[in-house]
């Protein structure tokens, strides 16, 4: 077989990085943190933020849109432990993130407060479709 490496345009592309997303819209992988001193992550936080974050706010395209949760986990794969003697020991996780999926925007603040007090929420990463 010939080497096509040499042949452009392939060879113009050939393991190149570009900007790429699946035909789901634009993804988010946004982080949620509290520490276990404030209340760490308890399923009532972790239900207010899945509840602001798949609402829609707004209308006309002006607003946060409505996000699907497409993925929830820990950094590293590890079990998520939140219950009540993990907060209290001070060895609950403190740090989970979320694949939310979507076109529209989500405005931190926002869902940061809709999460509760001492709520830290972070847009880690964007994904959107190539133009």
């Amino acid at each position: 077989m010939p080497d096509l490496t040499a042949v452009s345009p392939l060879a113009d592309n050939y393991k190149k990085h570009v900007i790429s997303q699946s035909g789901v819209g634009r993804e988010l992988i946004v982080s949620v943190s509290r520490t276990n001193a404030n209340g760490g992550l308890t399923d009532a936080v972790l239900n207010a933020f899945e509840g602001y974050v798949t609402t829609s706010h707004g209308s006309a395209g002006a607003g946060d849109s409505a996000f699907t949760v497409g993925g929830f986990g820990t950094a590293d794969g590890s079990a998520f432990d939140n219950t009540a003697a993990a907060i209290a020991a001070d060895t609950a996780t403190e740090t989970v993130y979320y694949r939310l999926q979507g076109t529209g925007d989500l405005t931190v603040a926002d869902a940061q407060t809709a999460a509760g007090t001492n709520v830290t929420v972070a847009v880690v990463a964007t994904f959107v479709p190539a133009k």
